[in-house]
């Protein structure tokens, strides 16, 4: 049985997910799409070297900033990864619910985008506004433009991208999936879905934490590197305020208060995808309730 936790940002998955393992001896296993960056330690909240004391864990900071990873390189990853631990007991835990989707209901049959293609496109979108983006896929495909939301451009640009590989529209692909690697029966899930308020504030603080242990430098680090401002780790909550400030674009306060809104929204469209997207998982408001539900106690 492989248990799996989801939540909203700043919900306290590490801690239960770390004490789950521990009840059973076993690892936890990242299912989080910026965790993955080993260039975001601080700003994505990865576990820290005194937190995984005694816990195995798995997938964590092994991916390169430059890299346009995604829930088909995730599931790459944790196949194999799932198939070495064999029937050790295994913890997954993050907040992408989309990998989670992937993980128990199969991914979507989508044909890999040739990087020539992926060029061009990113060249043509360079320097469009996000909702310039969506316009163009609007005019191009609107079927799945509807489903987009405009200031989502990793999607749009995703869409634009396979559309000018294959001449198909990325919404004809999505009904095609490829099968679960975790089937009914081999998983037991539960969603942390604590209280809106307490949790908008614990992701205010928790923020400034961050400024505290070193985001800023994270920021700057990136800023040095010179990456297309389109990939993934670039867009990480915190980082375009952060980056903006260190260009003298933005006060620090400002800074803060733009990556505390942006991962307060994140939130909340967490708790949306998970209440449509994520059926199986049990619900539950803090950690004691999450354990219970992920050992039917």
């Amino acid at each position: 049985m492989r248990l799996l936790i989801a939540g909203p940002t700043a919900s306290g998955k590490t801690a239960l997910a770390i004490a789950a393992a521990r009840r059973v001896g076993g690892v936890v296993v990242n299912a989080d799409s910026m965790q993955v960056y080993r260039d975001l330690a601080v700003l994505t909240a990865r576990p820290t070297v005194d937190e995984q004391a005694g816990v195995p864990h798995h997938l964590f900071g092994h991916v390169d900033a430059a890299t346009n990873y995604s829930v088909g390189r995730w599931l790459a990853d944790v196949g194999p990864l799932l198939e070495r631990l064999g029937d050790a007991p295994v913890v997954l835990c993050g907040g992408t619910g989309l990998y989670f989707k992937a993980l128990t209901q199969g991914l979507s049959d989508i044909p890999p985008v040739p990087q020539a293609v992926r060029a061009q496109v990113r060249a043509e979108l360079a320097g469009l506004t996000p909702q310039a983006m969506h316009a163009r896929l609007a005019a191009r495909d609107p079927e799945t433009a509807a489903r987009l939301r405009p200031s989502d451009p990793q999607r749009v640009t995703r869409a634009l991208e396979v559309l000018a590989a294959t001449g198909a529209p990325l919404a004809s692909f999505q009904s095609a999936r490829t099968p679960p690697l975790l089937a009914a029966g081999m998983w037991r899930g539960v969603f942390l879905g604590v209280e809106r308020t307490a949790l908008y504030a614990r992701i205010d603080a928790r923020f400034e934490a961050m400024i505290a242990a070193g985001a800023l430098d994270e920021a700057r680090a990136l800023a040095a590197r010179g990456l297309d401002p389109a990939l993934p780790a670039m867009r990480a909550h915190g980082v375009p305020g952060l980056i903006a400030h260190l260009r003298g674009q933005a006060t620090l306060e400002e800074a803060i208060a733009r990556g505390q809104a942006d991962t307060r929204h994140y939130a909340k469209r967490q708790f949306t995808w998970a209440r449509h997207q994520l059926p199986g998982f049990a619900w539950a408001h803090d950690a004691e309730e999450g354990m219970r539900a992920l050992f039917a106690v």
